[in-house]
């Protein structure tokens, strides 16, 4: 029988953290720094890089990278050099519509980043990869539990879940997860005024099981988990506050 070795560390390796300059991704980033990873974050935009970097520990690295672009991501993987984790957070503010009143570009657009841009972060990323290491990519809960006006952010978290399983086939060893949020308080919601996105956040909260919205840590330690384990892939880890539940 195979000798079992303590494996469940982060000490020493190299996480690559795509959507890193705040929420989720940040959190993230934080919370494996002080396990012990070196950490590198990428974000479209550079003063939030360099204020994120701000918060995390000496010899981290920060990039700005258009995830948009599939060439920017090429570029940028071709010269990060080898790691053991993969990360990807990134995303924009969802604009909610019923399809009535849905325009298909706008639509499309939302793909970029979200799909598109974890996809090619994937097929550059995954090479430089190390033995052991792996991909951990996010989608939401809106694939199971949608609701009115949920049309876009349905479609593109049932993407992430097929996308994530076809790769924990085509690139094993390397183990492919994706965790899937509920309701969780970051600036992605920032498009709502204010009055509104606080009456959202109370009234999902109270009706949720946990009898709160989750906050970028909660995701941040499932990210880590599924870094720090070694057996699962192919999984969606739904971290929701029981949100599917009702």
């Amino acid at each position: 029988m195979e000798k079992q070795t303590n494996r469940q560390t982060l000490e020493g390796q190299r996480i690559v953290i795509l959507g890193a300059s705040s929420g989720i991704g940040l959190s993230t980033a934080i919370a494996a720094a002080a396990a012990g990873a070196k950490v590198v974050i990428v974000s479209g935009n550079q003063v939030r890089i360099n204020e994120a970097l701000k918060q995390l520990p000496a010899g981290s690295e920060g990039y700005a990278v258009d995830l948009a672009q599939e060439a920017n991501i090429q570029a940028f993987f071709d010269g990060i050099g080898p790691f053991d984790h993969l990360v990807y957070t990134a995303g924009e503010n969802l604009v909610l519509n019923e399809i009535g009143s849905t325009v298909l570009t706008d639509a499309q657009r939302f793909f970029n980043v979200r799909y598109w841009g974890a996809f090619a972060a994937v097929k550059y990323g995954a090479p430089h990869i190390r033995k052991g290491g792996s991909i951990n990519l996010t989608g939401g809960i809106a694939g199971q539990r949608p609701n009115a006006g949920w049309g876009v952010a349905a479609s593109i978290c049932s993407a992430m879940e097929g996308f994530t399983r076809a790769m924990a086939v085509e690139l094993a060893p390397v183990r492919v997860n994706l965790v899937a949020p509920g309701i969780v308080r970051t600036n992605l919601w920032n498009g709502m005024p204010e009055t509104d996105r606080e009456n959202l956040f109370t009234t999902i909260g109270n009706a949720l099981p946990s009898k709160r919205i989750g906050v970028p840590d909660d995701i941040a330690q499932t990210f880590l988990y599924m870094m720090q384990q070694h057996f699962a892939t192919g999984q969606i880890i739904t971290v929701d506050g029981g949100g599917v539940l009702i």
